[in-house]
């Protein structure tokens, strides 16, 4: 599945770390079906943000057995976030197919911008 392309010119307002974690029903899916159902659930959603919304994929079961993928989630707006939020709820993917575990939502450099200073980073 290919990622959506990220608009030129956005800037995240807000970044949200979705940690999930695969349910049984998931599991039981051939990898075929998998990339199936994402393509038939979640393809839509990221299509019809793709202005607003750019999301990635890490899978993090080698490591941890809480959580076994981390979504990156970055969005235009606030409010751009939450219609995301909407449409996934609507769709087996979200507390079916992977369980929520965590949404960590975060604002890039923010006490930099807060305070009129330059980001540290590497």
């Amino acid at each position: 599945m290919t990622q959506p392309e990220t608009p030129a010119a956005m800037r995240p307002d807000i970044t949200v770390f979705m940690l999930v974690k695969t349910q049984p029903e998931w599991l039981g899916f051939t990898i075929d079906e998998r990339f199936e159902q994402l393509a038939r659930h979640l393809q839509p959603v990221l299509h019809k943000h793709r202005q607003d919304v750019t999301m990635r994929f890490f899978d993090v079961e080698f490591y941890s057995t809480r959580v076994t993928d981390l979504w990156l989630w970055q969005a235009r707006s606030h409010h751009a976030w939450q219609l995301v939020v909407e449409d996934l709820r609507e769709t087996p993917l979200w507390d079916r197919y992977f369980q929520i575990v965590e949404l960590l939502p975060g604002v890039e450099d923010a006490s930099a911008d807060n305070y009129g200073r330059d980001a540290v980073n590497a």
